[in-house]
């Protein structure tokens, strides 16, 4: 599966949708996929399309790979 709009993320073919309009400033999310830097391009992009400052970071979560994103301000 592709990625459907824009913001959605889609590292490994599977599509994960972040509600950005409900993603405040202090929350995170983690996104389990072994494509990472495709998930940090997806990521960045979505983030200048909705004009949202996010860190993210490559980690192992409760023995899952993936991307956790941060939104700052």
């Amino acid at each position: 599966m592709t990625r459907v709009m824009l913001t959605d993320i889609s590292p490994d073919g599977v599509r994960i949708v972040v509600d950005w309009d409900k993603f405040k400033p202090g929350a995170s999310v983690f996104i389990p996929c072994i494509n990472t830097a495709k998930a940090i391009e997806h990521l960045t992009r979505a983030a200048r399309i909705t004009r949202k400052d996010i860190e993210q970071r490559v980690r192992v979560e409760d023995g899952k790979y993936g991307v956790r994103v941060w939104r700052l301000k």
